[in-house]
């Protein structure tokens, strides 16, 4: 029997995280929804729904999770039903979130579930209190890919550019920092270009992390766009389509001359520590449309630069509250959710 751990896919946005959730959906064994957008928010507000050893609270977390601004509805899973079993499942947090993710596993009748966000890539410590064997698979892409890809977002819209290279600088440090502390059986990185470029000896690696048979179909996640990739995110479009190499390395035309040296000038340092040559054209932040946005960066990448700080905080508060019960615990095994 293989292994039955949560399997978390992370990265910076527009890094092919809904790519990699279709092609681990593919895989027999395993299930991951789209992004369900409750978990963070359930961890951040955790003492609003009171102790869950008492009934009542759980099922006002539940209906929080199936009836709030999440997006439970793009599981397709009966409110009602993940409710109940909420509600009489075991008392902590975790449990109540893996049970909405083993419910959508069992809509594919697989027994290995998870999650998709790019946001966990930055929170894994709350990821890791709520589901202590995770394991994490964090897939990296050129920032500049990743910035302009970022630009033409519907939520980045109006957005100086500077918050897409921050948010790209911000995950490459997370990821740093996973490399360093988390396990070697907890966290697994993939780059994007390899994955587009062979797919299979990339999720023949993966798979052996998860401890899982690679299957052949992991290779062609446009099949499952349609089932695992909501219609109303037209920015995943390129998902249902077969996997390509097309959109590497197309920020050349893409960014704006100005927007490529922005990018070189903040992230050269980590874009070089992963092996992406720089494009080398020398040109000087001072002169150019850019040297505003230079000037601007700093104030956007201000909270960025304290993020090891606020950790170190947020871990001092925990250690001195009242310790907390939060990691999933199985339930007992009941019959399956109406598909």
């Amino acid at each position: 029997m293989g292994s039955e751990r949560p399997v978390f896919v992370v990265g910076c946005p527009r890094s092919g995280t809904t790519m990699l959730q279709l092609m681990l959906h593919a895989h027999p064994r395993i299930a991951i929804p789209p992004e369900t957008r409750f978990l963070l928010g359930a961890y951040t507000d955790r003492a609003s729904f009171g102790d869950l050893r008492e009934p009542a609270n759980r099922r006002g977390l539940a209906e929080w999770i199936t009836s709030g601004k999440t997006a439970f509805a793009d599981l397709g899973l009966d409110p009602d039903s993940v409710t109940e079993e909420i509600v009489s499942g075991p008392p902590t947090l975790g449990s109540a979130l893996g049970i909405v993710f083993r419910a959508y596993a069992r809509r594919f009748d697989r027994p290995r579930w998870g999650d998709k966000r790019p946001a966990y890539l930055n929170n894994l410590g709350p990821l890791l209190r709520l589901f202590p064997d995770a394991q994490i698979v964090n897939i990296v892409r050129d920032g500049r890919d990743c910035v302009a890809s970022l630009g033409e977002t519907p939520w980045q819209q109006g957005k100086d550019v500077c918050h897409a290279i921050s948010d790209w600088a911000r995950a490459m440090d997370s990821s740093a920092l996973a490399r360093r502390t988390l396990a070697a059986d907890s966290y697994h990185e993939v780059r994007y270009e390899r994955l587009v470029a062979d797919p299979e000896p990339e999720l023949r690696a993966i798979c052996r992390f998860l401890g899982e048979e690679y299957d052949p179909a992991m290779a062609e996640p446009a099949r499952l766009a349609e089932v695992a990739v909501p219609s109303r995110k037209s920015w995943h479009r390129l998902t249902h389509e077969p996997v390509t190499t097309e959109r590497v390395g197309s920020w050349r035309e893409r960014l704006a001359p100005w927007q490529i040296t922005l990018c070189e000038a903040k992230l050269g340092g980590r874009l070089k520590e992963l092996g992406y040559p720089l494009s080398g054209d020398g040109s000087p932040w001072w002169r150019g449309p850019g040297r505003v946005h230079h000037l601007h960066y700093a104030h956007i990448d201000g909270p960025r630069r304290t993020l090891a700080t606020r950790r170190a905080l947020a871990r001092f508060r925990d250690r001195l509250r009242p310790a907390e019960e939060l990691a999933y615990r199985p339930a007992e095994p009941r019959e399956l959710l109406p598909h």
